[in-house]
């Protein structure tokens, strides 16, 4: 088992900076991949951006240029710089971690963080 935990987040006003850290511990294997999503009010979980073993990232459109995703590997970590947030970054936020370890291939859930941005 894989246990996810995440700190960060809170209450910024717009135009402020978060910083989101999630870091996986337990049984971790071959990590394919590490990542962000959100889910506002009434809306489905969406991703933000994620990063691949190799390093390599993909981002929602609405935060590129804004969020910056990266990963300290020796530490299982994961890290979301949000800045220049806005009111519609408001959301809880979910890390997710995928990977392979033996013959089994799964992806676990953070619990989740709240962050929102007043204007």
């Amino acid at each position: 088992q894989v246990q996810l935990v995440q700190s960060g987040g809170g209450l910024v006003q717009a135009g402020g900076s978060l910083r989101l850290s999630c870091s996986a511990s337990g049984s971790i294997g071959r990590i394919n991949e590490m990542g962000w999503y959100r889910q506002a009010p009434g809306k489905q979980r969406e991703l933000v951006a994620t990063m691949s073993s190799s390093g390599s990232t993909n981002y929602a459109n609405s935060v590129k240029g804004r969020f910056t995703i990266s990963r300290d590997n020796a530490k299982n970590t994961v890290y979301l710089q949000m800045n220049s947030l806005n009111s519609e970054d408001t959301a809880v936020y979910y890390c997710r971690l995928a990977q392979v370890l033996g013959a089994y291939t799964g992806a676990y859930w953070g619990q989740g963080t709240q962050v929102t941005v007043s204007s």
